[in-house]
């Protein structure tokens, strides 16, 4: 009889552990139709976290060795021409100093004060523009990160309240008829708790990295800035 106990005993440990494909199947649509969602954005926000880690990388080399090639130039548009046919933001920033340099000398210069000003400011908006890019797909793990834990309480929520309504139609109130329909339920809100974790740790170490490679870009912006500066004086 011991012996027999057991055998059920095990057989029931070994058919209770929880099946996530089998919760889905058997949730309601609308909890599925919130699982499938969140499980949409989780993938997503991987996507954009994997993505954007290769990307700010290799921006932070390409900007560091233009930057050393830079500054060690006797010509700066001798490094600045091949630098501008790539990704480099250091070299867009420097292209936009340039630039605005020409346009200010190409007819004599009349005011320093004001060519220095408006040299400043072409390549702060630059900084300004690159920072702006980096940080535009960090939106939606922001968005990821506040809206998918409501949304699996919704379905939880919903799911809650399916269960009430088999009590209401079966007429019982015994844990062989809720459980299911609760353990679907709180299912979804796991689901958004997993999209949710990895898209607020993400976003917040993502910001504060752009946040240090635009202070970097800022940097180096008014280093060439105090140069272009003192050149202007000669002119």
């Amino acid at each position: 009889m011991n012996a027999s106990y057991l055998m059920a005993a095990a057989a029931g440990e070994a058919g209770g552990k929880l099946d996530p494909l089998e919760l889905f199947l058997d949730a309601d649509i609308v909890v599925q139709a919130v699982m499938i969602g969140l499980i949409v954005a989780s993938i997503w926000s991987w996507m954009i976290i994997i993505s954007f880690s290769l990307r700010i990388g290799g921006l932070k080399r390409r900007s560091a060795q233009f930057e050393k090639d830079f500054w060690q130039a006797d010509e700066f548009e001798s490094v600045l021409g091949p630098a501008q046919k790539k990704d480099v933001p250091s070299a867009r920033i420097a292209g936009a100093a340039l630039n605005e340099w020409k346009r200010s000398t190409a007819k004599g210069l009349k005011d320093r004060e004001a060519a220095s000003g408006r040299i400043g400011a072409a390549m702060a908006s630059q900084v300004a523009e690159e920072a702006d890019s980096l940080a535009g797909r960090l939106n939606f793990l922001a968005t990821t990160g506040s809206v998918a834990p409501f949304v699996g309480l919704f379905g939880t929520v919903w799911g809650i309240m399916n269960s009430f309504f088999q009590i209401g139609v079966q007429e019982s109130s015994s844990l062989a008829v809720v459980a299911p329909g609760i353990s679907e339920a709180l299912f979804a809100t796991a689901i958004g708790l997993f999209a949710a974790i990895p898209a607020v740790i993400a976003y917040n170490r993502f910001s504060n990295n752009v946040n240090m490679f635009e202070a970097k870009l800022q940097r180096f912006a008014d280093k060439f800035h105090a140069n272009l500066s003192r050149e202007l004086e000669r002119v």
